[in-house]
């Protein structure tokens, strides 16, 4: 697949898509006088957390279960994100997405987990919110460090507290490193992304984490430390007179 530009925003924001942008309006956004330059490819690391369909397979009327836990600032949270597929696989990109303040619309045309969309939502509406910058100048960081090609690494699931999987892949990033506007947010320039795929997961999608370190880049006693991890599956939730049925070894994230 090739990656097209828009003015400066290039087509990673339909991969980034919806960090609260549909395609149309980053087409919108993008200068009258912006050259389209095609033939960049997008990256395997683009490719595997927004671009592939992490669905498949998942029966209709199976919810999804994914641990949130918020350590805050700005405040603690610790919550349920819940995928419910409607369609098989999510062929018409219709997943129901709830948490504790209700249901959470979550922008589409992605053939990814919308809870990767979720968590990358919350992220760059709280970059706003704790530095006071533009939204969407955190977007185009965290797009521009994954169009950079970040490895794909094989990582033990186990040493995570996920439990056993095989061929776990993780992405880490930093996208403020070097960032020639740190200094008006100079406590997150460390920032670090991971994102933990597996296949014999249902959707997919095992952990996101941000770690804010402390001084000195001091990951092991971070400032902040957000999560969301696989918990789980409920199946055949519509079928009368099943009761649902809930794996009895479900994984939690390290803390």
């Amino acid at each position: 697949m090739k990656r097209t530009y828009g003015g400066s925003l290039c087509a990673l924001a339909v991969a980034c898509a919806a960090l609260t942008m549909t395609v149309g309006a980053v087409a919108a956004d993008a200068p009258a006088s912006g050259a389209s330059a095609p033939g960049v490819d997008i990256k395997p690391a683009e490719q595997l957390l927004f671009m592939q369909p992490h669905l498949n397979g998942v029966e209709p009327q199976t919810e999804l279960d994914y641990a949130v836990d918020y350590s805050g600032p700005p405040s603690r949270v610790k919550d349920t994100l819940r995928v419910l597929v409607v369609s098989p696989g999510n062929s018409k990109n219709d997943a129901h997405v709830t948490d504790r303040t209700g249901d959470v619309n979550v922008p589409g045309g992605l053939p990814c987990n919308p809870a990767i969309i979720y968590f990358l939502e919350h992220d760059v509406a709280e970059m706003e919110q704790l530095t006071g910058g533009q939204r969407r100048y955190f977007q185009q960081r965290v797009r521009m460090a994954l169009a950079a090609g970040p490895a794909i690494t094989p990582v033990s699931s186990e040493s995570l507290g996920l439990g056993k999987h095989e061929k776990a892949r993780q992405v880490v990033i930093q996208p403020y490193l070097n960032d020639p506007n740190a200094e008006r947010f100079s406590k997150y320039t460390g920032k670090r992304y991971t994102f933990v795929m597996a296949d014999d997961v249902p959707g997919q999608l095992l952990l996101i984490r941000t770690e804010v370190p402390g001084e000195g880049n001091d990951f092991a006693h971070p400032l902040q430390k957000e999560t969301i991890a696989y918990q789980g599956t409920l199946k055949n939730m519509s079928q009368p007179g099943s009761a649902p049925v809930k794996p009895s070894n479900v994984p939690r994230a390290s803390r």
